[in-house]
Formats: structure tokens, sequence, C-alpha cells
């Protein structure tokens, strides 16, 4: 495993105690070198933090499995791992949970499955997405599938019938793939709003995922869990402390802040 500094270690032992974090990525690139694309991360890299995620006892639920039970039942360190898009490289990731008894849940663009995304995003991975068939062999090996939209919109950039039809549609059609309920979503770019939570609601979605950092369940709103995204700059380090804080970026200068505003705080409230 990669190196961890001491102090990253050491700030990890508070970690668990405000409850789980959900993770995203979303593209993996074989080898060790750093990808370009800010969204991906190479094998080596998820490995050790796979590895790490197992090594301090993490419990890797699904987002349909982390919100149906009740909020006492994640006292211990959880991590849920969760993939957006549905890129075609995911499948090596599969296949390294699986080496570990780890499972994750997967969003993916009903319009684009087995075909090459038509969205635009500059410096995503080239080629198709993942193909129905194999999304069926994911779900048969304990992964979760969920919806990310028909055509990956802006959600809070459409009017109400396409909002309606972006996410009724594209739980259709996983649903007709899979032979199994879609209950899980997340908002393409992290973009939403009241109407977009209340319109996923109306879909028949049990829970929605945000792109909004912190702790997994902190606003008591199934439709409004926070991720922590998983960057391709990240160290381990890095991604120790961000467990550990539930935030996306811990550089010392803000840990530093973060303990000054602290000791302040404590200071003032002296008699």
């Amino acid at each position: 495993m990669t190196w961890i500094d001491p102090l990253s270690r050491a700030l990890h032992r508070q970690a668990g105690q405000h409850g789980p974090v959900i993770l995203m990525y979303h593209a993996i690139t074989p080898g060790k070198l750093a990808p370009e694309w800010p969204w991906a991360v190479s094998m080596q890299r998820f490995c050790d933090q796979l590895d790490f995620l197992a090594g301090e006892g993490y419990a890797t639920p699904t987002v349909a499995e982390l919100v149906a039970a009740p909020a006492t039942a994640w006292r211990g360190r959880t991590a849920v791992i969760t993939f957006d898009d549905g890129y075609l490289d995911n499948l090596a990731a599969c296949e390294a949970l699986h080496r570990r008894g780890m499972r994750a849940s997967w969003f993916v663009v009903s319009g684009a499955l087995g075909r090459t995304p038509h969205w635009r995003d500059s410096g995503r991975p080239a080629g198709r997405m993942l193909n129905a068939a194999e999304l069926r062999d994911m779900q048969a090996g304990g992964m979760e599938i969920g919806s990310h939209t028909v055509n990956h919109v802006r959600l809070t950039s459409v009017d109400d019938p396409s909002l309606r039809q972006e996410l009724a549609d594209s739980k259709a059609a996983l649903e007709d793939a899979l032979g199994t309920a879609v209950t899980s979503f997340a908002y393409p770019y992290g973009a939403w709003d009241a109407r977009c939570a209340a319109a996923a609601a109306q879909a028949g979605y049990a829970t929605a995922c945000t792109t909004c950092s912190g702790w997994a369940l902190r606003d008591a709103d199934p439709y409004r869990l926070r991720r922590l995204t998983v960057f391709n700059t990240d160290t381990m380090s890095m991604f120790v402390r961000n467990l550990s804080f539930g935030d996306n970026q811990t550089s010392f200068r803000k840990l530093l802040r973060y303990e000054f505003v602290r000791f302040a705080q404590a200071f003032a409230s002296r008699p």
C-alpha cells in the first residue's frame, strides 16, 4: 500500500464518529500513473483505497441498503462506494471489489447503454459505456444499479415535462433491462434543487445522491445524500483525511485553519 503520513493516520482515528460517507468515482484507468481526467483514478490507487477501507474495518453497503436501514445500523465505519455514468473501464473496478468481498452502487445513463456517450465532457474515457448484459452480471454479483437519467442532462435546466421524462424513462428502461426495481438515483453534474428532489420521489426513487461534500446522512433527507468526490490528484494521505473529516479536499493548510478556528472558539468560551 502507498505510504500514508503519520498525522493523517492519527486523524483517521476519529473516522466513523459522524456517520457514513459516500465516495463518488467515475472512471478507473489501468496501471499506476495518475490519469489526466480529474474524475478518474488509476487502478493501483483504487485498489490501495479499497485495501485501506478493508483494513480499517469499513462496511461497504449499497446506497439502497444505506437508506433502508435505521441510522443506528451504521455506528461503525461505513463507506458507500458509487460510480457515475457507467464507463466500460468500471468492469475492472467491479472485479477488484469482488475480490475483496465489497459492494458498490452504479448510476448509469440509460440512453447510452453499450454506446459511446453523447454528452460533452472533455477528457473522459473513450469508447462505449457498459451494456445491459454487463450490468445484469454486476447486479447478479451483488452490485446495485441505479439511474443517472436518460441523457445526462442538468435537471435544474430542463422544464417540468422533460424532468419527469428523464427520471421516469430512465427508471423504466433500466428496470426492463435488469428485471428488478431501480430505486436509487444520482443527479447528473450534481445539479439539483427542491423541484428535482420532489420529482425524483414522485418518479418512484427511494434515494438520490448529490455531489455536495459532507457526511452522507447529514441532511436526514434520502434525496439529498452527500458524497465525497475521489479525484485523480488525491494522494492516499488526502484520501484518509477526507474520510476523517467528511470533506472533498483536506489540504494541510485547510486543516491548520480548521484547528485554529477550533482553538479560537475554545479560548473565547473560557470564563
